[in-house]
């Protein structure tokens, strides 16, 4: 199935976030800075406007309470602000503050002086805030201060949001493959929460970044009238420090807390901060590919049912395995988790495949999603992703799974990148709905969305299967295809529809990766035979 859309010429031009990206990049430009030395900084001063924002609306409901007159003390303690989940800012600290301060006043210092204080003040953000203003220049600070200014003090805080996400994903592009490491583009996120639905409960991301995965969820949960803050309960891992700091920092501009570990040696293949064993109800991530190079003398003791790796080491020196079997034993008897894998995981084979054939007769396997080229920033490969759920085998579902082939459906945004409409992720989550015997929900993707849903599945949307789209597979028939989980495999092609030269090449990219992979295998294999035959002709 095609559906492709074009990015509206004009429309984001003139968006606020796209303005106050443009200018601050001409400043970055012209300063000498690199992408990494300036992303977090400028970061800290969007959370700083907002921060600033939401303390002065607390403080002037405190006033038209009658605080100051009967207890002045009260407009200037802490607890009155985080009570309400306000951070509390001393007059040093407060955005209005710095943005007055001529340049002569040595403003980088001041700045780092400014977040230290806002730490002091608020436990919940120690070692998070950035604190090296002082390399910039005091014209450039300035500058940059009065550009983010122009954020008004009267935009909602989901605004906020939007912006220092924005700028998360712009700093990513300009980062390149650092970038990848740190985001993930909103709309993959989106249709990995759609799909899930983490209404309420306990939620886990083990690689979680700048913690998108965590933002997008809370999203859902806004968007269905419910608070975030009190429905969900926010659990991360993050091996790189910086990267763990940004997380905080972002959740803070969502007026978010959670249980973020990072830094330190951290390593969630080694160390599980969290007891996550069977204890979330909710897993979203999206790890490293094919990482290698993991000590598996290590997990030696994490092996076995009711641990962290329930189905063994794989053999093949490739992690892919591991994280996807970290994702399945977090998760409590409901549990449902959604990320992101590398094709050649989809068809791994030898004791990868063996991993593979457990979850699925395991009735764990809910739906395996085909994405297409160019929706990352930092690689062009396409990807999967992929659904498990822990309670599925108690569902009319349990003998089968959905495979969809979404490589035809997108927004092209520019020539090198391309994203998914709100429409399109609404589309795609309400049929897995069908699937599952559940009624569509247009909360995202409204009329647009309920339009190609009924063209597609009839005015009364019934699940089908659709070549080219989506199709239902049983075990019996996974197990004929070598346990694949492949959607290619199952979903076909449209009729009428022919392979494309994209088509073509995208295979031919998949099948490099899996010829990578089992070339690595097929090395580590010759090196053990090697240190056999040496052993015995030595005995």
């Amino acid at each position: 199935m095609r559906w492709i859309t074009t990015a509206a010429k004009d429309a984001a031009a003139v968006t606020l976030e796209k303005r106050l990206w443009d200018t601050a990049d001409q400043f970055r430009a012209n300063s000498g800075l690199k992408p990494q030395e300036y992303s977090g900084p400028i970061l800290g001063l969007i959370f700083l406007r907002f921060a600033e924002t939401r303390f002065v609306a607390q403080r002037a409901k405190l006033d038209n309470a009658g605080y100051s007159s009967r207890r002045g003390s009260v407009v200037d303690a802490p607890a009155a602000y985080h009570a309400e989940g306000v951070l509390y800012l001393v007059p040093e600290a407060r955005f209005d503050h710095l943005l007055t301060l001529p340049e002569a006043a040595d403003i980088g210092a001041k700045v780092n002086a400014a977040m230290r204080e806002i730490e002091k003040y608020n436990p919940q953000l120690a070692g998070v805030l950035p604190k090296t203003y002082n390399h910039f220049t005091g014209t450039l600070l300035k500058e940059l201060l009065k550009k983010v200014s122009e954020i008004p003090a009267s935009v909602d805080f989901d605004a906020f949001g939007r912006i220092y996400e924005y700028f998360l994903g712009e700093f990513a592009r300009t980062e390149g493959q650092k970038g990848g490491e740190f985001y993930t583009p909103a709309s993959i996120v989106k249709l990995l929460a759609e799909i899930i639905k983490p209404f309420h409960g306990r939620i886990l991301d083990p690689a979680c970044g700048s913690g998108g995965m965590f933002v997008q969820s809370a999203r859902f949960v806004a968007e269905h009238q419910k608070d975030p803050a009190a429905e969900l309960a926010i659990c991360g891992v993050e091996k790189t420090d910086e990267t763990g700091r940004l997380c905080r920092l972002n959740l803070a501009v969502h007026g978010l807390e959670g249980d973020i570990r990072h830094g330190g040696n951290v390593n969630s293949y080694y160390d599980d901060p969290h007891a996550a064993t069977g204890q979330f109800d909710f897993v979203l991530a999206n790890p490293p590919f094919n990482v290698n190079a993991v000590d598996k003398e290590r997990l030696k003791d994490m092996v076995g049912p009711g641990r962290r790796y329930p189905f063994g080491l794989p053999r093949a020196d490739n992690a892919n395995y591991l994280w996807i079997q970290l994702f399945f034993s977090a998760l409590n008897a409901k549990g449902r988790a959604g990320f992101v894998m590398a094709n050649s995981a989809s068809d791994a084979r030898a004791s990868e495949q063996e991993i593979r054939q457990k979850l699925i007769e395991g009735r764990a396997v809910d739906v395996m999603v085909a994405v297409g080229t160019n929706m990352f920033y930092t690689v062009t490969l396409p990807c999967t992703l992929w659904f498990l759920e822990k309670g599925k085998a108690k569902t009319p579902c349990a003998d089968t799974v959905l495979f969809i082939d979404v490589r035809h459906i997108y927004r092209q945004v520019d020539r090198a990148h391309r994203e998914w409409t709100p429409a399109q992720i609404s589309f795609l989550a309400n049929l897995v709905r069908l699937y599952r015997g559940e009624a569509p929900d247009y909360t995202l993707g409204g009329d647009e969305a309920r339009a190609k849903l009924e063209e597609i599945f009839g005015k009364k949307p019934k699940f089908a299967d659709v070549p080219g789209l989506c199709r239902t597979a049983t075990l019996k028939e996974i197990e004929a295809q070598g346990w694949s989980l492949n959607p290619g495999r199952y979903v076909g092609v449209a009729a009428g529809e022919a392979v494309s030269d994209e088509d073509f090449k995208e295979q031919l990219e998949t099948l490099n990766e899996e010829l990578e992979v089992l070339n690595a295998q097929a090395r580590e294999l010759e090196e053990t035979i090697a240190r056999n035959v040496t052993e015995i002709l030595e005995a």
